[in-house]
């Protein structure tokens, strides 16, 4: 057989060698439950981020093995990870809890909340800080314009305003500021990572901002008076699943009331004006608290060989289970242009879906991490493999086909001797193609805690770290380029 169809075994063999990846994938959450691992969550945000990696170290050092699902997004997808038992705990604050989540009226206080959260959910004590929201402008225009407070703003439209997609669509954001003190003027969305760094360049006028944020002091802004308290207290605590080991809130508990407003500005600013890592700030905060030992965390190399291996194994398995659909798909129809052509054009319309969303349209049907990740890679590997392998099927030439018939070969007898061997060039073609673009596509997968070369990327971009982007980006470049390289080898064989 490998004589015959050396391409069919080069694709089988591949197959073979996902397999492992997809079972290991299948049996995760039984491995999680008997090594008692626990799932800490994280905002897209730097103080969501070195948060979780204080919840996560604290509990690793109480024998607790770590499963890190940072940089998930908005508020309401971590809660709602939360609430599926996707992850076992987040740092929320008691402002979004009241305001964005469960829209209680006023300002209610850490008893009201925890009263209306839902019963699986529970709200540990305080770390001690008040993280507000701000809205900011750079010093230099609030002395040219006379600007103290938010009420200000309202004679002064011509600001661009620009504002973080959460606090456009928050219940306690833009569109209540706005109707306390009477602002009218248009605003726009930015992703918050890269408002600070904006604003500052001129290219935005007004932003928000959180009140501990180390931005505030490196880019020199002034944070505008909320003269009519708009915005309600944000004191930031672990949110957990009641699933958690009562030892493992008992750990976390630990954390109460250790950190003040200065504290925690001054944390997020090792971050940002230091370049250090979010592990080596939360280990160096924790270690005099006796919780962790003095000692730097993890290499770049270790992170690189396991953002890569997760890389690996997200494009792997989906690429795999669109290989083996989409060339049986393409077997049973190429003989009905019809039917084949309506499949092409369902693919095709799937790729014109733009792949963030295609991630988050996943969530609500598979929740967060790998499985959501795996499922829109494999819709979106699917166009190329199905529409090369459909046209090379159906488009072999009419000559050799009825010198098969004239032989008295049977159509299964032609498929497997003259249709399938000639087009193998052109079905590996669209296997390496759905490969490249499986592979960049896949960086997006970190949006939804799938993990992989996209991790970096996304923490660079909230950080403004150009280093830690190119951690992610440049080795994903070199894995397409590599998965390029072989698969037209493979295919130049083929040809020959």
């Amino acid at each position: 057989m490998a004589k015959a169809y050396p391409g069919l075994t080069a694709i089988l063999v591949i197959w073979m060698g996902i397999t492992p990846l997809f079972a290991q994938a299948q049996t995760s959450p039984q491995i999680t439950q008997e090594r008692n691992v626990l799932r800490i969550g994280s905002k897209n945000f730097n103080e969501s981020y070195l948060l979780a990696e204080i919840l996560a170290q604290t509990l690793e050092a109480g024998g607790f093995e770590v499963e890190r699902k940072f940089g998930l997004g908005g508020t309401l997808i971590c809660y709602e990870a939360l609430l599926k038992g996707e992850i076992d705990a987040y740092v929320e604050y008691t402002g979004t809890l009241g305001q964005a989540i469960l829209k209680l009226p006023g300002n209610p206080d850490t008893a009201a909340i925890s009263r209306a959260l839902d019963e699986r959910l529970m709200l540990l004590d305080q770390f001690g800080f008040n993280n507000t929201y701000a809205i900011v402008v750079k010093a230099e225009v609030a002395r040219q314009r006379g600007l103290r407070s938010v009420a200000d703003l309202a004679g002064n439209d011509d600001l661009d305003m620009v504002f973080s997609h959460e606090f456009l669509e928050r219940e306690d954001g833009w569109r209540g500021l706005a109707a306390t003190y009477g602002l009218t003027a248009g605003v726009r969305g930015i992703e918050h990572g890269l408002a600070y760094q904006a604003l500052n360049a001129g290219s935005i006028g007004v932003t928000d901002a959180y009140s501990t944020d180390g931005e505030l002091v490196r880019y020199n802004l002034t944070v505008l008076d909320d003269t009519l308290n708009y915005f309600p207290s944000y004191y930031a605590a672990p949110l957990v699943h009641h699933n958690m080991p009562a030892r493992a809130r008992g750990l976390l508990k630990r954390l109460a009331g250790q950190i003040d407003d200065k504290r925690m500005q001054a944390l997020n600013a090792r971050v940002v004006f230091e370049g250090q890592s979010f592990a080596a700030v939360a280990r160096e905060f924790l270690a005099p608290m006796g919780i962790v030992a003095p000692q730097a965390g993890t290499s770049m190399w270790t992170d690189l060989r396991t953002n890569t291996l997760r890389h690996l194994q997200l494009t792997g398995i989906a690429l795999g289970l669109a290989i083996v659909l989409g060339l049986g798909i393409s077997l049973l129809v190429y003989r009905h242009p019809g039917v084949s052509s309506g499949i092409i054009y369902f693919c095709g319309l799937l790729q014109t879906i733009p792949s963030i969303a295609l991630l988050a349209l996943m969530i609500p049907l598979f929740g967060i991490g790998m499985l959501p990740a795996v499922v829109a890679l494999f819709l979106y590997s699917l166009l190329p493999i199905l529409r090369n392998a459909i046209t090379a099927l159906a488009n072999v030439d009419p000559v050799l086909v009825r010198v098969a018939e004239a032989l008295g070969l049977s159509e299964m007898d032609q498929l497997r001797h003259v249709r399938v061997p000639l087009s193998l060039p052109a079905i590996f073609a669209g296997v390496r193609t759905a490969a490249v673009i499986s592979i960049g596509t896949a960086t997006l997968a970190a949006f939804i805690g799938a993990g992989g070369l996209g991790d970096p990327i996304v923490v660079g971009l909230s950080l403004d770290n150009v280093e830690l982007i190119l951690q992610g980006a440049i080795p994903a470049a070199l894995l397409a380029i590599a998965t390029e390289m072989l698969f037209g080898l493979l295919e130049r064989r083929l040809r020959r």
